[in-house]
């Protein structure tokens, strides 16, 4: 069952967006900026990166255009000095896009594409320094790594990392998928999610050549299916949310060595509260509030977004809500760089979502309409 397959289906509508507008301290803050990824084939897709305008106090979404010359952003990333934006083109001759934003001019695509060496990258993120872009191909089972130029223009690979093994489930871990690469928050070590194999690789990137070299592996409960990870902001700490069984796992981290060791899953999906989901559920988004107080997943399937209490430093969890997602198949969560604000990208309703966030509690409540986008799968509020 290819990636395609198995995520496909759509919504429909348009996305985009403004420029950030200055105010006094006792203004209002004007609108800031958002950017959602679309699957641009599939039926109902649109045609590029939607280019979006969100209310830090309201949460209110406004849609104003489309940066087209992109097929299937399914996935961005800002660089550090947030004036290149990268986009995967998740398609079987995957590749990697450079889009100039945050210049003041009308955001556009900057240079040519660049060949990940792998199928349908699904993830991509910029190393601390800027001066890498790292990418994770799903179907090919790698890793990719391209140098980033001054001005934000990206070059041709340096390394492909290809991971080997499979799983237990024969349809989604034939072989190796990696679905996630990141930097460590201290910037020493990259870790590569791999659903595939049950696997989080970490390795040490060489800036003078652009390579990779593996460090370490730590094995997840075989049939788990890894999807994403997010570290606590103490770097102490790591939560990978499993796709095929549903549950959130925190892993402790050893910053200096480079070592994640995951502990105990708990459910995303809880036995009570909202209804039971009416297909198999697939948790796919985690991320964890600026304070390390409280990690979120997306639920597909129950179509909601967990709230977890994160105790004891970030070393374990407690659940505490479920909140409907407002959309059907939540497949990315984001906050905005506040905290105040969730934002979920429903891929199979074609919305994207807001939520107020209770600073104290954690808990989320709905904050305006919902946003129409063709076949939203990645929502990137700055």
């Amino acid at each position: 069952m290819t990636r395609r397959r198995f995520g496909a289906l759509a919504g429909a509508g348009a996305a985009a967006a403004t420029l950030a507008v200055p105010g006094s301290a006792r203004a209002a803050p004007g609108p800031r900026r958002a950017y959602v990824g679309t699957y641009t084939t599939q039926p109902g897709g649109g045609t590029g990166i939607g280019l979006a305008s969100y209310r830090p106090r309201t949460g209110h979404l406004a849609s104003t255009g489309v940066l087209a010359g992109v097929r299937n952003p399914s996935y961005l990333a800002l660089a550090p000095d947030r004036r290149t934006l990268y986009a995967v083109d998740e398609r079987p001759d995957g590749a990697v896009t450079a889009v100039r934003v945050g210049t003041g001019a009308p955001p556009g695509v900057l240079g040519r594409p660049r060949a990940t060496g792998g199928a349908d990258p699904c993830h991509l993120s910029v190393h601390p320094g800027g001066r890498f872009l790292l990418t994770a191909n799903y179907t090919g089972g790698s890793v990719s790594v391209h140098p980033v130029g001054r001005d934000g223009a990206l070059g041709e690979a340096t390394d492909v990392v290809r991971h080997t093994g499979s799983g237990p489930d024969p349809e989604r871990q034939e072989g190796p998928h990696a679905h996630m690469v990141v930097t460590d928050p201290g910037g020493r070590y990259v870790v590569a999610v791999d659903l595939g194999t049950d696997t989080l690789h970490t390795y040490r990137l060489d800036p003078r050549t652009g390579t990779l070299r593996e460090h370490a592996r730590a094995a997840t409960r075989p049939g788990a299916g890894p999807r994403h990870l997010a570290f606590h902001p103490s770097g102490r700490h790591a939560y990978v949310v499993n796709e095929l069984d549903s549950t959130l796992v925190a892993c402790g981290y050893d910053a200096r060595e480079g070592i994640l060791t995951p502990g105990t899953p708990h459910p995303t999906v809880p036995r009570t509260g909202l209804a039971a989901p009416t297909e198999r559920n697939y948790p796919a988004g985690v991320v964890v509030s600026p304070d390390g107080r409280f990690v979120y997943v997306s639920n597909r399937g129950q179509d909601s977004i967990a709230l977890f209490a994160a105790e004891c430093g970030g070393a374990a969890l407690r659940p505490v809500s479920v909140t409907p997602s407002g959309g059907s198949y939540p497949r990315h969560i984001a906050l905005d760089p506040s905290g105040g604000l969730l934002f979920a990208a429903n891929q199979k309703s074609g919305t994207v979502t807001a939520f107020r966030v209770n600073r104290r509690t954690g808990r989320l409540t709905p904050a305006g309409a919902a946003l129409a986008a063709p076949v939203p799968v990645c929502v990137l509020p700055v």
